[in-house]
C-alpha cells in the first residue's frame, strides 16, 4: 500500500505568507488609528443652548399665515443651539452656527443680534463668521420682522418676540463661547427614507428628465452629522442637517412646539444628559434645515377630509369644498402622534450615524459674506445671454398655501392667470403692479407687488445675506429662504463643482436652510413655469436659482483664491423704527369672586397608571406677563415626593414632551390654566403632584408671580392598555 504522500512548503513560501498577514494587520490598525480622534490638532470648540420662548398666548404663529392660528399653551419650550469651532493656534480664527427652533430668521433678528454681538465682543463675531439658522417650525410665536409683509401675518412688531429670540440666541452663543474646550469634529453621512415626500410632485417633473434621471428619489434623503467630541473622546454635542418640513403640527395647532425635528433633538439631548432635566445639561443637539422647500412629513398624502378622497392633483383641489379642503396628513393618529413618530425617525438616524463617524474634520477656517441687493442681479445664462431678477412679488399660488396648510378664499395653486375681481381689489388698496414687474415676473400673475410698496416700511427685503463658512473639509452654505429639492441639488452640484475647479475637490458642501433673512422659496426655473405655492412665492423672479448660484460662486471663489476684499460691497440695511406697531390687545386679569390666582378649580384624581393624564385646572392668567422671564420660568412642573429626604423633587417641567400647558380665555380677564402630564410608561411608582406658576397683572397695578399646587395623587405601574 502507497503511504500518503506529505506536502512541503518552502521556508521562503512561508515567510511570504506571515509577511503579508502581518502588512495587512498592519494596514488595519493603522487605518483604524487614522479615524481616531488624535490624528489632527484639536480645534476649540464650545456648543450651548438657551431658551428662547416667546409669548405662548394671543400672539400668532409664523409659518402658516392662518390669522386665527394663535398661542394657547404650549406642548414644549423652543431652544437655540449654538456651537463655535477655533482654529487650534489661532483662537481668534473662528466660526458660529446657531440653529434656532423658530419658524424663520428675520432681517431685524439678524441684526439686532450682530450688533449686540458687535458690542459684547467687539469683531470677534461678525456677519461673516456667525450663521444664524432657523429649523422652520410653524408652531412658534410670530413678530419679530420688520418689513410690512410680515408685520401684518403678526399683529405687528411684537416686542417680547424679538427680545426672547434675541436673548436666546445670545445666551447660547454666550454658553458656547464660555465652555471652549479642545476637541475634534466628524462627519458621516446617511439616507433616511419612508419619512417625507414631496408635496409639489407636478412641479418637480417639470425639471429635464435627464436631471432627474440621476437621482432615485424626488426629495434629498440624505442627512448630514457633524459630531463633537472632546480630546478625551467624550461627546460634546451634534449638529445635523436633512430636508423636512417641521408641519406634522397643523395649523389648527395652537400650543407652541419645536415640531418633529424638535422632538428629534430633545431625544438626543434626553439620552445624553441623563439626570438633567428637559432643556438642561451640558450634552447639545441641533437638528438642522437644509433644501426643504418641497419636502413635508405629512407621508400620507393630500387627501380631502370630507370624502377621504385623494387630491394628489395639480391644484391639490377637492370636488366638493375646494381646495380649503385638501389636507395633508403625517403617519399618525393625530398630528402629536405624527410629529413624535416622524421625530424618533430623524432621532435614531442622527445617533447612527453620530455613533458611525469615524472621518474627521480638520484644516483651516475661513468665511465670506455680502450684502446684496437681490431685485437687481444679472444673471448670465450663457457667455452671450444674461438675464435679471425682479422687485418681490407674490403670485396668486401663494394665496393658497400647500396641502400641509391650505390658504384662504380658495385660492389654488398653479394660478397662471390672474382673477379680475382680486386684481381690483390689489389696485384700489395697494398699487398696480409695473409693467416691468409684470414682465420681469412672468409667468407669474402678481397678487401682491411688494417690491413697489414701502408704506409704512418696505413691504419685503431687498437687500440680502450671502453667506459661507469653511471648516477645513467642510463648506457651509447659508441659504437665505427655502429651496426645494432640486434646486438645492442644483446649488450643491454647482459649489462642488467650483470647488473641484479652484483645486479643492471632495470637500463636503452642507445646505443650511432658512438662514440669515426670510426671502420665500427659491424653485428651478422650471418649477417656477407650473406656479404652484413654491413657485408663486419665489418672490425675485424666475431667475431666482440662476442667481444664487452665480452668487455663491463667485463667493466661493474669492474665498478659496482670498480674494474676499475684491468682492462687490453693498451697504448694510437699516433697522427700522417700528417699536409702535402693536395689534394685540393689552392685558389685563381677572379672577372669579373668592378666588385666588393658581386657586385649584378641577383637582386631579387620587390614582393614576402609567399612560394615563394627570390633569388639573387651575385659576389662571395671561401668559404674556411671564414672557420676560423665560430662561429661568416654567410654566408647571411635575413633582415626586422623596420619603428619604421628605422633599418634593421635581421630575418635569414644561419643556418636557410629556406635558402640557394650556390656556383657555374667559370673559373679561378671566382664564384658566390647565396642566397636564401623560404618565411616561417608564414612571416610577409613588406620590406625585402638579404645580402651575404664573404672573397676572390686574389693572392699574404691577405684575406679580404666583402658583398653584394641586393636590398629592398616586402612580401605578401598571400600564394602561393602548386601543
Amino acid at each position: 500500500m502507497t503511504p500518503p504522500r506529505k506536502w512541503s512548503v518552502s521556508r521562503l513560501t512561508i515567510l511570504l505568507i506571515v509577511s503579508t498577514i502581518l502588512g495587512i494587520i498592519a494596514a488595519t490598525i493603522l487605518l483604524i488609528f487614522a479615524f481616531l480622534p488624535g490624528k489632527s490638532d484639536p480645534y476649540l470648540i464650545g456648543v450651548g443652548r438657551a431658551d428662547c420662548t416667546g409669548p405662548v398666548a394671543e400672539v400668532p404663529f409664523m409659518g402658516y399665515g392662518n390669522p386665527e392660528q394663535t398661542g394657547a399653551g404650549l406642548v414644549t419650550r423652543q431652544y437655540c443651539r449654538a456651537f463655535i469651532i477655533a482654529e487650534p493656534k489661532n483662537h481668534t480664527k473662528r466660526v458660529v452656527f446657531v440653529a434656532a427652533e423658530i419658524g424663520m430668521i428675520s432681517q431685524r433678528l439678524r441684526l439686532e443680534v450682530m450688533k449686540q454681538l458687535k458690542q459684547k465682543y467687539a469683531d470677534l463675531y461678525r456677519h461673516d463668521n456667525v450663521i444664524l439658522s432657523a429649523t422652520h417650525t410653524h408652531s412658534g410665536p410670530g413678530g419679530y420682522f420688520q418689513n410690512t409683509m410680515f408685520i401684518i401675518a403678526s399683529r405687528g412688531l411684537i416686542k417680547p418676540t424679538l427680545n426672547a429670540l434675541v436673548k436666546g440666541i445670545i445666551e447660547s452663543i454666550d454658553m458656547a463661547h464660555q465652555n471652549m474646550k479642545e476637541g475634534h469634529i466628524f462627519i458621516n453621512k446617511g439616507v433616511l427614507q419612508n419619512n417625507q415626500i414631496n408635496r409639489s410632485p407636478f412641479s418637480y417633473l417639470k425639471n429635464p428628465k435627464r436631471e432627474r434621471d440621476r437621482y432615485s428619489s424626488n426629495t434629498d434623503q440624505e442627512m448630514t452629522v457633524l459630531k463633537m467630541t472632546s480630546v478625551e473622546g467624550q461627546d460634546i454635542g451634534l449638529f445635523s442637517w436633512f430636508p423636512i418640513h417641521p408641519v406634522s403640527m397643523n395649523n389648527t395647532n395652537h400650543l407652541t412646539s419645536s415640531d418633529n425635528v424638535g422632538y428629534a433633538a430633545y431625544l438626543l439631548e434626553q439620552e445624553k444628559n441623563k439626570g438633567y432635566l428637559s432643556g438642561k445639561g451640558p450634552y447639545v443637539a441641533a437638528l438642522g434645515s437644509a433644501n426643504l422647500g418641497d419636502v413635508s412629513p405629512n407621508t400620507k398624502g393630500p387627501h380631502c377630509i370630507n370624502t377621504g378622497q385623494s387630491c394628489e392633483n395639480l391644484h391639490n383641489y377637492c370636488p366638493i369644498g375646494g381646495a380649503k379642503m385638501c389636507i395633508a396628513s403625517g403617519p399618525g393618529r393625530d398630528m402629536l402622534e405624527s410629529t413624535k413618530l416622524i421625530g424618533r425617525n430623524i432621532y435614531l438616524k442622527a445617533k447612527e450615524l453620530s455613533a458611525a463617524a469615524y472621518e474627521e474634520i480638520n484644516g483651516p477656517l475661513s468665511s465670506v459674506h455680502q450684502w446684496v441687493d437681490m431685485s437687481n442681479v444679472t444673471v448670465w445664462l450663457n457667455a452671450t445671454h444674461s438675464a435679471k431678477t425682479c422687485k418681490p412679488a407674490l403670485g396668486y399660488s401663494f394665496a393658497a398655501g400647500t396641502m400641509d396648510g391650505p390658504g384662504m378664499f380658495n385660492f389654488t395653486q398653479g394660478a397662471i392667470n390672474g382673477d379680475p375681481f382680486w386684481d381690483a381689489v390689489r389696485d384700489g388698496l395697494l398699487v398696480e403692479p409695473s409693467s416691468e414687474t409684470v414682465e420681469c415676473q412672468k409667468p407669474k400673475p402678481i397678487l401682491l407687488p411688494t417690491g413697489e410698496l414701502s408704506k409704512p416700511y418696505p413691504w419685503h427685503p431687498k437687500i440680502i445675506d450671502i453667506q459661507i463658512v469653511r471648516i477645513g473639509s467642510v463648506v457651509i452654505l447659508a441659504l437665505p429662504g427655502e429651496f426645494t429639492t432640486m434646486s438645492g441639488r442644483r446649488i450643491h452640484e454647482a459649489v462642488k463643482s467650483e470647488l473641484e475647479a479652484q483645486g479643492s475637490p471632495g470637500m463636503h458642501v452642507i445646505l443650511a436652510g432658512l438662514c440669515s433673512v426670510y426671502t420665500h422659496y427659491i424653485t428651478t426655473f422650471e418649477e417656477y413655469q407650473i406656479q404652484r405655492y413654491e413657485g408663486a412665492s419665489t418672490i425675485f423672479g424666475p431667475h431666482t436659482l440662476s442667481a444664487y448660484i452665480q452668487l455663491f460662486r463667485e463667493q466661493l471663489k474669492a474665498l478659496v483664491q482670498d480674494t474676499v476684499q475684491e468682492l462687490p460691497k453693498h451697504p448694510e440695511p437699516e433697522i427700522f423704527n417700528t417699536t409702535s406697531i402693536n395689534f394685540l390687545f393689552p392685558v389685563i386679569d381677572a379672577r372669579p369672586l373668592g378666588r385666588k390666582y393658581g386657586d385649584v378649580l378641577q383637582d386631579v384624581e387620587p390614582i393614576y397608571r402609567v399612560g394615563e393624564v394627570a390633569r388639573a385646572h387651575f385659576v389662571g392668567a395671561n401668559p404674556r406677563n411671564s414672557v420676560e422671564n423665560v430662561s429661568k420660568f416654567t410654566f408647571l412642573t411635575v413633582e415626586k415626593y422623596d420619603n428619604t429626604s421628605a422633599n418634593w423633587e421635581t421630575q418635569y417641567n414644561d419643556a418636557s414632551w410629556d406635558t402640557r400647558f394650556l390656556w383657555e380665555k374667559d370673559d373679561w380677564g378671566k382664564s384658566t390654566a390647565i396642566v397636564e402630564w401623560h404618565i411616561p410608561n417608564n414612571t416610577e411608582p409613588g406620590t406625585y403632584r402638579l404645580r402651575y406658576f404664573g404672573h397676572h397683572q390686574e389693572f392699574l397695578r404691577p405684575i406679580q408671580a404666583f402658583s398653584g399646587i394641586s393636590s398629592v395623587f398616586d402612580v401605578s405601574d401598571s400600564e394602561v392598555e393602548k386601543s
